[in-house]
């Protein structure tokens, strides 16, 4: 499902990137510049979503498996179901009015890249509000349980029928978690795509430092387009429902630490912030450091790359999966077969050898020791996010208890750090898969 995403992106980049003869060939109207604009990376995510969809559903049937909680076989008249879908519907509607408003009033939401995003949902909003009508009447008729998160929340609304608090907030934790994501994945859409359209290589094949920064540029994209994929695609007949949002409040205060506008605070400039006196080129660092050493340069780009493509894909691995803070299935291939948590090893390990935060250009110890503590505690951050991911999974779902035990024992990167910290006297999470886990 990830490499159908891969190829659809890619061949719409290539559209992108060719535009001018294709236009010119086909005699299409309008200017014959490359498509490099907001709108043709939001048409990107149709060229991934197409085939990603297309394959779930013909090839790996996942409208068939048991944990849509859909039964095809019985189709229960509209006249049984409807007072159920309207009490979801008005849920829903409210919640999308609420989030509108939250919108409205977060300022940084109209300001910079945010701008693009609140623009696309804009645009989104009546055919939102026009086709979750015929969905919802749709799929209620076949769900086992159409009484779902999003109904009891409705029904709190009106006041008129039995309601289950706990599904109340299983039901915001989700639209909460997509609202704020969603948004922030949308804003940062143009940019990378755009680089990528525009990106020379057969110019800069015989430059180690643009050639490595072009394609990381370009994986960051692939991760950035899927990921906004998987947000969007939440629907059950795809089995992509988020079936829970983590409950636990050090897990979002984990995660949010990391994405705007609270990583404002955190990173950069911020409290954490791991390169002052460095030269001021972020992620490009090495390539002021290195300069002038050809093979290291070709070395250190490698390198890099290398682990921005592990970061992506760990992503692409998700296909419409994809999303922070929830609990949508088990996933164990892709880089998931090798360690628990790649995405977050290979970022960690990037910023280091992208930054070298221990190298500045004031000759200050000082400044360098506050680099390097600075950046050991946002990998502490990570590894927070990590754990407090885990605890999730590991009281969600016993096929993760199952996938965390092997891990600790049979992972490439996780059993030698299983076999340390039992050597160090560290406890251990282990797993029988007989008992029933501790809460």
């Amino acid at each position: 499902m990830g490499l159908a995403g891969l190829a659809g992106l890619f061949a719409w980049i290539a559209v992108c990137r060719h535009w001018p003869l294709i236009a010119e060939t086909v005699a299409i109207p309008g200017p014959r510049a490359r498509l490099d604009g907001p709108n043709a990376a939001v048409a990107a995510m149709l060229f991934s979503t197409a085939p990603m969809v297309a394959v779930s559903l013909m090839v790996d049937k996942v409208h068939r498996r048991a944990s849509t909680g859909i039964d095809w076989s019985r189709c229960r008249p509209l006249s049984q179901t409807a007072r159920t879908s309207l009490v979801k519907l008005a849920g829903l509607w409210v919640t999308w009015i609420i989030l509108a408003c939250t919108y409205a009033l977060g300022r940084w939401y109209w300001d910079g890249q945010y701008l693009f995003a609140m623009r696309v949902l804009e645009a989104a909003a009546v055919p939102l509000f026009v086709l979750s009508v015929p969905y919802v009447m749709w799929l209620d008729r076949y769900l086992e349980n159409p009484r779902d998160q999003s109904w009891h929340f409705g029904a709190m609304l009106f006041g008129r029928e039995a309601h289950d608090f706990e599904a109340v907030k299983k039901h915001w934790r989700a639209w909460i978690i997509k609202g704020f994501f969603g948004a922030f994945m949308i804003s940062i859409l143009p940019p990378g795509f755009a680089a990528a359209v525009n990106a020379d290589f057969a110019s800069i094949s015989r430059d180690p430092a643009a050639i490595g920064m072009a394609l990381i540029t370009l994986l960051f994209l692939v991760d950035v387009q899927i990921g906004t994929v998987g947000y969007l695609m939440t629907f059950r007949p795809l089995d992509a429902h988020i079936r829970s949002g983590n409950p636990y409040l050090a897990g979002w205060l984990a995660a949010l630490m990391c994405y705007p506008p609270f990583v404002f605070a955190i990173m950069g400039s911020g409290l954490l912030g791991y390169e002052f006196g460095t030269p001021g080129q972020g992620d490009a660092n090495w390539t002021v450091w290195l300069a002038g050493q050809p093979l290291l340069m070709w070395i250190w780009a490698m390198l890099l790359v290398a682990l921005t493509g592990i970061y992506a894909w760990a992503t692409v691995a998700f296909g419409l999966r994809f999303s922070n803070l929830t609990y949508r299935g088990v996933l164990t291939n892709g880089p998931y077969r090798f360690t628990r948590h790649p995405a977050y090893l290979s970022k960690n390990l990037f910023w280091w050898l992208s930054t070298l935060p221990f190298l500045v250009t004031n000759a200050s110890a000082t400044d360098a020791v506050r680099n390097v503590a600075s950046l050991l505690l946002v990998n502490l951050i990570y590894y927070w996010r990590a754990r407090t991911e885990e605890d999730h999974l590991w009281h969600e779902d016993a096929k993760y208890r199952a996938y965390h035990a092997w891990m600790s024992e049979h992972g490439l990167v996780t059993a030698p750090l299983t076999r340390l910290k039992r050597r160090l006297g560290v406890r251990v999470r282990g797993f029988d898969p007989v008992a029933q886990p501790a809460e």
